[in-house]
């Protein structure tokens, strides 16, 4: 074969090749947007007045990280900002990449620069590269031989060294609401490069259905409607109807999205938690609901528990933290299914118990106070006196026995250090059983000042 029907034969197998390939790509991948006009969603970030938008529209693109769930655009505003700058594109994904496909990358992009085109770095899971990775690309960030754009689901802030991030813009991208999804939906059903010649027609409420099914993911939502279509029997009219049934046989329940150690996982226990505090059963219910629902563990949710009932009831319902504990036991006892609702039943109880912080912020805050003061002596008259030389320096002596005392206490004693004997550190509210606590306060306060046995007069000369 001559050297020129060889050139022919291997651009025509190319050809074919590369036909082969678009007919057998994934739905998701046919349908991604090629310019923001098609791109659908996130209107904060890509609105008209928007620093993304402007850039695109203007031909500009700095380095960025994009932050935010699964199948929300990520990687396809990334191909759009390639092709709005004309700049190629390299692509990294931190799960497989190391440093010798940086660098690899790297020289291709100096090769690019050398010939006077621009490149963007798009790094895929870009959290999961460590410091020295990520270090990796500084040096070309600061010299212009690449535009970085790095994608996570991760919490930059946790995940990124501050020298990327110094060096980037965040952008926030949410998960896509129901009516986003629709439209995604179909697009792809109506587009000659999706579904368009399947004739794919939706049961009432079965779109909404997947919509919700998909839980703000497009390439889910799209992975969803090519399996449908795919199972879909044609009806008389030549019609795919893609009906609840039908969606109900693909997934019976909503996939979760729940990652125990991303920014899911905290946000859903930091729902939790505030809903509690908040004294709302049902929201309490639902985050709780939500996090089982998507795989958490139900017994981190006791541990919450237990923190709340001393950080947000407090004294105010003393018996939350035991109501608390025995939900953790009735779960560790009988087992999930019965625990499960064991918990539920603490977290509702918690909900509406009266709420008070007083403890927590008076341990905080003494805590706090002895950290940064002197460690004072304990007054000579709370030490033990087990020898007789301490009972010779006067150790106890003058220690009042409290069951000795009327009413089991000893009107008057001091038992802080002198110098620090008027502190005060919990002051309880008015809620709850805090408010018997304050009674009782100002009863052996009241009891203090009537005494005629007064470690320091001098504390109540004015009182009296």
């Amino acid at each position: 074969m001559i050297s020129g029907q060889s050139d022919l034969f291997e651009e025509a197998a190319a050809r074919k090749g590369q036909q082969f390939r678009e007919e057998h790509e994934p739905l998701a991948a046919r349908m991604r947007p090629k310019t923001i006009e098609d791109f659908i969603g996130q209107e904060e970030i890509l609105g008209p007045d928007s620093i993304l938008r402007r850039d695109l529209e203007n031909g500009r693109c700095s380095s960025m990280i994009l932050w935010g769930p699964p199948g929300v655009g990520k990687t396809t505003l990334a191909e759009i900002f390639a092709g709005a700058v004309n700049a190629r594109v390299e692509r990294l994904s931190a799960v497989t990449s190391g440093v010798k496909e940086i660098r690899t990358a790297i020289d291709r992009a100096e090769r690019n620069l050398a010939s006077g085109y621009r490149t963007i770095l798009f790094v895929d899971e870009v959290h999961r590269f460590n410091k020295s990775q990520q270090d990796a690309f500084l040096p070309y960030i600061e010299n212009g031989t690449i535009i970085f754009i790095g994608a996570t689901t991760e919490n930059p802030s946790f995940e990124l060294n501050s020298a990327i991030l110094s060096r980037a813009r965040v952008y926030v991208l949410r998960s896509l609401n129901r009516a986003d999804i629709e439209k995604i939906i179909m697009r792809a059903v109506l587009s000659p490069s999706g579904l368009k010649s399947e004739n794919v027609v939706f049961e009432k409420g079965a779109l909404s259905a997947m919509a919700d099914l998909s839980g703000g993911d497009a390439r889910r939502a799209l992975n969803i409607l090519e399996i449908a279509a795919g199972s879909a029997v044609p009806d008389a009219e030549g019609k795919k109807v893609i009906t609840l049934r039908l969606l109900g046989s693909i997934g019976s329940e909503k996939i979760a999205r729940y990652d125990k150690k991303g920014d899911d996982y905290f946000d859903l226990i930091s729902a939790f938690h505030k809903s509690v505090r908040g004294s709302s059963p049902q929201a309490a219910l639902y985050w709780y609901a939500r996090i089982v629902a998507g795989g958490g563990d139900p017994l981190y949710v006791a541990r919450r528990l237990v923190a709340i009932a001393s950080e947000d009831i407090g004294s105010a319902d003393p018996n939350a933290m035991g109501i608390v504990l025995a939900a953790w036991d009735c779960y560790e006892r009988v087992g999930r299914a019965e625990g499960e609702r064991a918990i539920a039943e603490a977290a509702v109880y918690c909900a509406v118990a009266p709420k008070s912080n007083a403890l927590y912020t008076a341990w905080n805050s003494v805590l706090s106070f002895v950290k940064e003061n002197p460690d004072y002596d304990v007054p000579i008259y709370l030490r033990n006196a087990p020898t007789a030389l301490m009972k010779s320096l006067g150790y106890h002596e003058g220690y009042r026995y409290a069951h000795d005392e009327p009413g089991a206490y000893a009107a008057g004693e001091c038992f802080l250090p002198p110098e620090i004997r008027h502190m005060e550190w919990y002051v309880p509210n008015d809620r709850g059983y805090e408010q018997f606590i304050q009674k009782k306060i100002k009863y052996l306060k009241d009891r203090d000042i009537a005494s005629d046995n007064q470690r320091y007069p001098e504390d109540f000369a004015q009182k009296k």
